[in-house]
């Protein structure tokens, strides 16, 4: 089951990824590249260098998802990026427009309200 929402916060790596590579090398580019930790919940985002296939990692309660996306024709469309830092946040929007080929480049994001978040008691 497709398990990903807009509760979810992406990472796309930033850098050309081996497709041959499945959970545990892929986890330890998370680990090792972006020292993060790839069973804290968050998706992490792998694209080829032909920018025509696309791996999503997820670790979902007791195990890795891995979610695998090979383009027959084109290539997907990845923001502008420093490419010295390891990964880039991407919303879910952002997230579900690259994988159905939508153009991300001229989006504007319009102000939202959002709830002030609670200051945090050091009692």
């Amino acid at each position: 089951m497709f398990a990903l929402t807009a509760e979810n916060t992406f990472h796309l790596y930033s850098h050309a990824t081996d497709m041959r590579k499945s959970f545990d090398a892929l986890s330890g580019l998370v680990r090792n590249n972006l020292g993060s930790n790839p069973t804290g919940g968050e998706v992490y985002i792998f694209i080829n260098k032909r920018r025509d296939k696309i791996k999503l990692l997820h670790w979902q309660g007791s195990g890795y998802l891995l979610y695998y996306k090979r383009l027959e024709k084109g290539t997907f469309e990845i923001p502008r990026y420093d490419a010295s830092i390891g990964s880039i946040t991407l919303s879910y929007a952002q997230m579900v427009m690259i994988m159905d080929g939508l153009s991300i480049k001229n989006l504007q994001n319009r102000a939202r309200y959002t709830l002030p978040k609670a200051p945090v008691n050091q009692g």
